[in-house]
C-alpha cells in the first residue's frame, strides 16, 4: 500500500510538536462544471517544532499518532522567511 501525500500550507503552530496544515482541493462541481476550492484541515506531527505559519509543507500518512493526528511533515517546501530546506533544494535538482 502506498502512503499518500499532500502539499498544503501551515495554518497554525501553538502545539507543542504538531501543526495544522490546510490543503487546497480544486475540482470541478458535479452539477454545473465549476471549479470549486475545498479546504481541509490536517493535524500533523512536527518533531522538531520547525514548521512556522505561512510555510508550505509536504505532509504523509503514518500510523495513528494521537487520537486526531495521522500525518507528518516530510518537508518543508517553502519557508516563511523564503528560504528553502536542504530536501526541497534537492528534490528539485533531482526532477531537473
Amino acid at each position: 500500500m502506498t502512503t499518500k501525500e499532500r502539499t498544503g500550507v501551515v495554518v497554525s503552530n501553538k502545539m507543542q510538536k504538531t501543526v495544522v496544515v490546510a490543503v487546497e482541493n480544486r475540482a470541478p462541481s458535479k452539477r454545473y462544471g465549476k471549479t470549486v476550492v475545498t479546504t481541509k484541515h490536517y493535524k500533523v506531527h512536527d518533531e522538531e517544532n520547525a514548521c512556522q505559519e505561512g510555510d508550505r509543507v509536504r505532509i504523509t500518512e503514518t500510523r495513528p499518532l494521537s487520537k486526531t493526528k495521522r500525518w507528518t511533515v516530510a518537508s518543508i517546501i517553502e519557508s516563511v522567511s523564503g528560504k528553502k530546506s536542504p530536501q526541497a533544494i534537492s528534490s528539485e535538482s533531482d526532477q531537473q
